[in-house]
């Protein structure tokens, strides 16, 4: 199993943003894969069964800090300090990692499991349990703002936030549409 671990924890960091709940994540999906493992039949099955497992802890904890959050976006963004913002010209990985917390997070998902863990259209459809046509949907407007916010990190008109606020945000406007 260790073959997968460092795969599921950069899914599970590119998913919260944060060490240490990626570290969760992945251990939780360990435990669950040593309670109930012993049932997956196809043993091809394993790394696509680890994903979808480590999405749903995921989705679970969201649902969990939504509900019990007591702040909502506009109180955090009072919160943010002027240094976070990143220079244009220094477009790197690392740069490009932290625009991709700034997507919708049904984007995101799809965007990192195709593009950095190298899933197929199947296995990431399997993986977030929806069908292979809403798995290129979320792909091509994944990367349209994954665009956006690089060309407006480019251009200097807009900051882009650290990985923290990605516990905090929740984009309704595209939340149901796809």
């Amino acid at each position: 199993m260790s073959l997968y671990y460092e795969a599921l924890y950069r899914f599970a960091y590119s998913l919260s943003g944060q060490e240490s709940e990626a570290w969760d994540l992945t251990q939780q999906t360990f435990l669950i894969w040593a309670r109930r493992g012993h049932q997956l039949r196809d043993t091809a099955r394993v790394k696509t069964w680890l994903f979808t497992t480590l999405y749903r802890e995921f989705l679970g904890a969201r649902r969990k800090n939504t509900r019990m959050s007591l702040m909502d976006n506009e109180a955090l963004e009072l919160f943010e300090s002027p240094g976070d913002a990143v220079v244009p010209e220094n477009l790197d990985a690392t740069t490009v990692l932290v625009a991709l917390d700034q997507i919708d997070g049904p984007y995101r998902a799809a965007v990192v499991l195709f593009y950095l863990e190298e899933h197929s259209y199947r296995e990431i459809a399997e993986i977030l349990e929806v069908p292979i046509g809403t798995v290129m949907s979320r792909l091509s407007r994944g990367k349209a703002q994954l665009r956006q916010v690089l060309e407006e990190t480019r251009s200097g008109s807009s900051k882009i936030i650290p990985f923290q606020s990605s516990n905090h945000s929740s984009n309704s406007k595209s939340a149901g549409h796809e």
